[in-house]
């Protein structure tokens, strides 16, 4: 569901062929097409809350509609063209797997705009944006290190994707950061939204002596056994905070609707162009909701420490020494890796208890 390239500032221009300006008198029709269920929280409910702001930004100079629900496969194919066929001229697909269907879609229909969520693709009248979501993950790895009492650290995690690695990756380089004896379990559900499977992997790694549950999915499923079993966890994709107040110690949550409204405006006057965004910390485009007051104070501090040195530039996540389960360096000692290399990431870094998919 998620992927992306390099931003500074929400940049990193492909300079390919910008679209027309659209008519002064006529709204602009904008698609929305999501993988799951709007709700009251999550992946899908941030990219609707992102529309809404839209709808309020430029208000009649657009008229959005969305389709929830979209299964990543055949039935997404249909959902977009069907968008681009009934006169919408901005269409933004929010899940990895919709990048196919959008990217055939997006040649079939060249005077439309098209921008996906986490893919990699892209084509004169097809852009791509995502969330650095890692630099959220090594934040709340600090805090999950500092407070661990078992040293047993759980995460329940989507699909053994790059994006999901890195997440995994960038919580333990935190985590170990302040507890090198910790270590970060790691179960895969393959699948966005799935309560049941996420509560069964949380189940899991909590009778694996796990106090403290981290999660890359899509439903509060793993919050709610922390909160059963009295433990500490972190939210995703939104603040969460409401679905377990004494559990979530904070959440990483996605902001879209400032985007949103930028590429709607580059449409409206004709300056859109392909694009491959990758918003970080200091774009705002990914944020930490309020921390807990379980967090320690000395803990608290450390997170505002080192989330201003990333926004600034002065601290890359994954800069060396770094190893992977192996023990091999896979980072020298103060290298940072590319963007490009940490698109590609495919294995797990020291620390990290459970294995990948072979190839």
């Amino acid at each position: 569901m998620r992927f992306g390239h390099v931003i500074t500032a929400l940049l990193l221009a492909i300079p390919l062929v910008g679209t027309a300006a659209q008519a002064a008198d006529t709204p602009l029709k904008v698609g929305f097409v999501y993988v799951g269920p709007v709700g009251d929280s999550g992946w899908t409910y941030e990219h609707d809350q992102g529309r809404k702001y839209l709808e309020k930004q430029l208000g009649d100079k657009v008229k959005t509609t969305y389709v929830e629900n979209v299964s990543e496969g055949p039935d997404a194919l249909r959902v977009i063209r069907k968008l681009a066929e009934d006169g919408n001229k901005l269409i933004f697909t929010t899940s990895f797997g919709f990048m196919n269907p959008t990217l055939r879609v997006a040649r079939n229909h060249p005077n439309v705009t098209f921008e996906h969520a986490t893919g990699y693709k892209t084509s004169d009248n097809l852009g791509t944006y995502s969330a650095r979501w890692y630099q959220g993950r090594y934040l709340t790895g600090l805090i999950a290190g500092s407070m661990t009492k078992t040293n047993d650290i759980g995460y329940v995690a989507a699909y053994p994707i790059p994006e999901v690695i890195r997440g995994i990756n960038a919580f333990t380089l935190g985590v170990r950061e302040v507890n090198p004896k910790a270590q970060v379990k790691v179960v895969f559900t393959n699948g966005w939204y799935n309560p049941g499977r996420e509560r069964q992997a949380a189940e899991t790694l909590v009778s694996q002596g796990a106090d403290i549950l981290s999660k890359h999915q899509d439903s509060p499923a793993v919050i709610q056994v922390a909160s059963e079993h009295d433990i500490y966890c972190f939210g995703y994709d939104s603040d969460q905070a409401h679905f377990g107040p004494d559990a979530v110690l904070t959440s990483i949550v996605n902001n879209w609707g400032p985007y949103y409204v930028s590429v709607a405006k580059k449409v409206l006057n004709g300056t859109w162009k392909s694009t491959q965004v990758w918003g970080g910390l200091d774009s705002g485009m990914v944020y930490l909701a309020k921390l807990n007051d379980a967090v320690p104070d000395d803990t608290k501090a450390l997170v505002r420490k080192k989330e201003a040195a990333i926004k600034s530039g002065d601290l890359k996540v994954f800069t060396g020494p770094i190893r992977n389960q192996d023990g091999k360096v896979v980072v020298a000692d103060g290298k940072s890796l590319s963007d490009s290399k940490l698109l590609r990431m495919d294995y797990f870094v020291e620390g990290v208890q459970g294995k990948l998919p072979k190839k």
